[in-house]
C-alpha cells in the first residue's frame, strides 16, 4: 500500500460579492410586491428579512458569487449566465479547471502527470458527458475521469475514493475537483435559504509518496471515512423527470424543485451525527479531539459548527483550532471545508494532526484524518499573525503560492 499525501491545493473564489444588506433590500422589495398580489387573493403575507436575522441565523455577512448580474434584479432574482455552444468549454468545467490548475501549480506538477480526475460537486451542470472528463481534457490530464455527487460531502467523498485508489496503486495522482456554482440553483425568493450559499471551486491533488519520502508542509492522509443515512430534510427535486410531470412539456417549473430544507431538523440531526462521527473516527485511530491541532469543518452554519465542536470537546472551541471562512464566503457547499484547509494550515508544525470533516444532504458525512508539517511561507504571503489565515480581502491581489486565484469567466467559454 502506498502512503498518500495531498501534494497541492487549489482555490478559486469569484471576485463578485453580495452583502446581506444588498440581498435583503432586493428580497424585501420583492416581498412587498408579492404581498400586494397575496392580499388581493386573501392569502397570508410573506415575511420580510433583515441583515441581522441572516447573520444571527447563519454567521454569514456576505457571499461571493460566480455571476452577480441578475441576482439583485427584483423581476429576476437569478444569475444571468448565458448558454454556451456544445463545443465551448462549459461553465462548470471552466470554474473547476481554474482551481485544478491552481492545485497543480501549488504542487509543482504538470497536468500530464495526473492519471485520474474526479469532479466531486453537489451541483453538476449536466448528466453527461462527465464534467470531470471535460476538465481532464481542458487541463491536459491523462488516464480516466468521472463525476461524483454527495451533497455538501462531495469533496470528502471524492477524497475518500481518490485516497483508496492511490493507496492501492490503481492510480498515481488524482485530482479531486469541486466546482460549486450553487447560486444558479438557489431560490433567491425563499426566506429560509436565499442567503445561505455562495460560489467557489477547489481542487486537491492526491498523490502517492515514496517510502521514506519527506514532503514538508504537505497533508499526509492517514485514513478517510464516509457515512450516509437517508433524509428528505435537505432536498432538490430538479431533474429530467420534471418535464415528464408537466402538461406543457416545454416548461420546466422551478417552484418546489430548487434547494429546500427544514433548517431546524437539519441542525439537530446533523449536529448529533457529526460530533459522533468525529469522536468515533478519531477513536479508531487512538486519538481524541484534544490531540488534533486543527479541524476544517463544513462551512454551513457557524452555530452548528460551534455546537458540534462543543459536543466533541466538552467545551467551547476557538477559531484557531477550527477556523471558518463562512462569514465572508457563505456556504460554498462541498468546497467550503477545502477552502478552510487551504487558508489555514501553513502555520502548523511537523507532526500536527488535522481533521477535515464535511456533512450535508443525504444525510452524508465525510472525513479525512492526516498529519501536516511546516512549509516555509512564500514571499509576500498574506498571513495574519494570530491564526495563520490567508486574508480573504487580500486574495485577489496577493495569491499565495498559486493556491488562491481570482476567477474571471470567459463569456464565450473559450
Amino acid at each position: 500500500m502506498n502512503r498518500v499525501i495531498i501534494s497541492g491545493i487549489g482555490v478559486t473564489v469569484p471576485p463578485a460579492s453580495i452583502s446581506n444588506e444588498e440581498l435583503v433590500d432586493c428580497f424585501n422589495l420583492w416581498v412587498e410586491s408579492e404581498n400586494l398580489v397575496r392580499e388581493a387573493r386573501g392569502q397570508e403575507p410573506l415575511q420580510k428579512s433583515s441583515a441581522d436575522f441572516i447573520y444571527h441565523a447563519s454567521g454569514i455577512r456576505r457571499r461571493h458569487v460566480h455571476t452577480a448580474d441578475g441576482i439583485l434584479e427584483v423581476e429576476r432574482m437569478t444569475p444571468r449566465i448565458p448558454a454556451r455552444d456544445d463545443d465551448a468549454l462549459s461553465v462548470l468545467a471552466e470554474f473547476g479547471a481554474s482551481a485544478a490548475r491552481a492545485a497543480l501549480e501549488d504542487a509543482g506538477v504538470a497536468a500530464e502527470g495526473v492519471d485520474l480526475v474526479i469532479c466531486a460537486s453537489s451541483h453538476l451542470q449536466r448528466m453527461y458527458p462527465s464534467i470531470g472528463i471535460e476538465i481532464q481534457q481542458e487541463i491536459g490530464a491523462r488516464g480516466a475521469a468521472f463525476d461524483l455527487s454527495l451533497g455538501c460531502s462531495s469533496a470528502a467523498a471524492g477524497l475518500h475514493v481518490a485516497f483508496n485508489l492511490v493507496r492501492s496503486g490503481a492510480h498515481r495522482r488524482a485530482l479531486v475537483v469541486t466546482p460549486e456554482l450553487i447560486t444558479a440553483h438557489l431560490n433567491f425568493r425563499d426566506r429560509q435559504t436565499h442567503f445561505i450559499f455562495g460560489d467557489a471551486a477547489t481542487a486537491l491533488l492526491v498523490a502517492a509518496a515514496e517510502e521514506g519520502e519527506v514532503r514538508p508542509g504537505r497533508f499526509e492522509v492517514l485514513d478517510t471515512r464516509n457515512w450516509t443515512q437517508f433524509s428528505n430534510n435537505i432536498r432538490s427535486n430538479f431533474g429530467y423527470l420534471n418535464r415528464a410531470a408537466q402538461r406543457d412539456v416545454s416548461i420546466i417549473p422551478s417552484e418546489g424543485n430548487l434547494i429546500k430544507q427544514q433548517g431546524n431538523k437539519v441542525f439537530k440531526d446533523v449536529t448529533v451525527a457529526s460530533h459522533r462521527f468525529i469522536v468515533d473516527f478519531l477513536a479508531e485511530h487512538g486519538r481524541t479531539p484534544d490531540t488534533v491541532r486543527r479541524f476544517w469543518l463544513h462551512e454551513a452554519n457557524a452555530r452548528m459548527n460551534q455546537m458540534i465542536l462543543k459536543l466533541a470537546f466538552g467545551r467551547e472551541i476557538g477559531h484557531d483550532v477550527a477556523p471558518m471562512v463562512l462569514e465572508e464566503l457563505g456556504n460554498t457547499a462541498a468546497a467550503g471545508a477545502v477552502v478552510a484547509l487551504a487558508w489555514n494550515h501553513r502555520d502548523m508544525k511537523a507532526g500536527d494532526y488535522g481533521l477535515l470533516c464535511t456533512y450535508g444532504a443525504g444525510y452524508s458525512i465525510g472525513g479525512a484524518l492526516g498529519r501536516i508539517g511546516q512549509r516555509p511561507l512564500p514571499p509576500g504571503a498574506p498571513i495574519t499573525p494570530a491564526q495563520g489565515l490567508v486574508s480573504v480581502f487580500d486574495w485577489p491581489r496577493r495569491p499565495a503560492a498559486g493556491m488562491v486565484r481570482p476567477f474571471h469567466h470567459r463569456e464565450d467559454g473559450r
